[in-house]
C-alpha cells in the first residue's frame, strides 16, 4: 500500500492507495472533520458509529483499520473507508460540503482510472516519485518492470477466484519464502525496516530474483489452473522455489549472500547524502 496526502480545500486527508483491490482508503475521522467542523471529530465518530450500529449499518461493522501517520509521526491504526462506504456515510453527515466533496472524491477516483486505462500515467507518476525520493534511472526501470509482473501475478488469482487482500498477503509470503528463506516480516526486520516498502529496500538482483518467483508463479498458475487456495498456496510455493534455483546459484559463483541486510538508505542514498553533507 502507498501513503499519500489528498487535499480539500486545504484540508489534509490521509488516504492508502491499496495496489491489490485497486482502491483508496480514506481516514474517516479526517473526512468527519471536514464534513462536520467539530472540534472533536473523533467523538463525533465514535457516537456516529454507535448510532448506525444500533440502526444495523453495515458500514460502521465493514470499515477497516490501517495504520496511518499521526499529527505526531508515529501510526495508529485508524478506521479507514474506500469510495463507495464514503459515499454512504457522507448520507449520514448532514454538512453544506456534502456534495463539493462527492465531486471531489469522484476527481481522486478518476486520476486512478484514468492511470488504469492508460499504463503511460502510472509509469510516469512512479518514475516521478522515484526520482524525487533519489533513486536511480536503472534501479526505477527495474521497479517498474516488477510492478508490471505484479499486476500479472495479482490478475491470475483474480481469474482463480482469490480477491481478499489477507489471501494476497499469503500467498505473497509463501513465494518471498520459498525463494529467499525469509518471511516478509523477517526479510523487512533483517533489513531494518518498519513501515516502509520491501521493494523499495532490494537491491536490482534482490528485485530481479522476486520479480521471477512472482512471474514463474502466475506461469504456473496459468498452466495448471487451481482450483482453490490450497492448490493455488502449492503454486506459490513452486514459483519462489524457481528463484531459489537462480539464487543459490549466483550464491555459489559470487561466493556470498544476494539476500542482504542492505536497504534505500545504503543502497542508493548513503554516498549521496556524504556529498550533499560534505558540501
Amino acid at each position: 500500500m502507498n501513503n499519500a496526502i489528498k487535499l480539500f480545500e486545504h484540508h489534509k486527508i490521509r488516504t492508502k492507495w491499496d495496489e491489490d483491490e485497486e482502491k483508496w482508503y480514506f481516514s474517516i475521522v479526517d473526512i468527519v472533520a471536514i464534513l462536520t467542523e467539530s472540534p472533536n471529530p473523533r467523538k463525533y465518530w465514535s457516537v456516529l458509529k454507535t448510532r448506525l450500529k444500533a440502526e444495523g449499518s453495515q458500514l460502521a461493522t465493514n470499515c477497516s483499520q490501517l495504520k496511518l501517520e499521526s499529527s505526531d509521526g508515529k501510526f495508529y491504526n485508524t478506521d479507514v473507508a474506500d469510495t463507495e462506504q464514503l459515499l454512504r456515510l457522507i448520507q449520514s453527515i448532514p454538512s453544506k460540503k456534502a456534495e463539493p466533496f462527492k465531486m471531489w472524491l469522484a476527481k481522486v477516483g478518476n486520476e486512478r482510472i484514468d492511470e488504469m486505462s492508460d499504463p503511460e500515467l502510472t509509469i510516469d507518476r512512479a518514475m516521478k516519485t522515484y526520482l524525487q525520493k533519489g533513486y536511480s534511472k536503472d534501479w526505477i526501470n527495474q521497479r517498474l518492470k516488477t510492478i508490471e509482473v505484479r499486476k500479472e501475478l495479482t490478475d491470475e488469482w483474480n481469474r482463480v477466484g482469490i480477491d481478499k487482500k489477507k489471501d494476497f498477503a499469503i500467498l505473497t509470503n509463501e513465494i518471498t519464502k520459498a525463494w529467499s528463506g525469509k518471511t516478509i516480516k523477517d526479510y523487512k526486520q533483517f533489513k531494518g525496516l518498519k513501515k516502509e516498502n520491501l521493494r523499495d529496500n532490494m537491491t536490482n538482483i534482490e528485485l530481479v530474483l522476486n520479480m521471477l518467483a512472482e512471474a514463474a508463479t502466475k506461469e504456473i498458475s496459468e498452466k495448471e489452473d487451481p482450483s482453490n487456495f490450497d492448490e493455488s498456496k502449492d503454486i506459490a510455493k513452486e514459483g519462489g522455489a524457481t528463484a531459489k534455483v537462480a539464487k543459490d546459484r549466483i550464491e555459489k559463483r559470487l561466493g556470498e549472500k544476494v539476500v542482504t541486510k542492505k536497504n534505500a538508505e545504503e543502497i542508493h542514498f548513503k554516498d549521496k547524502n556524504k556529498i550533499e553533507h560534505k558540501d
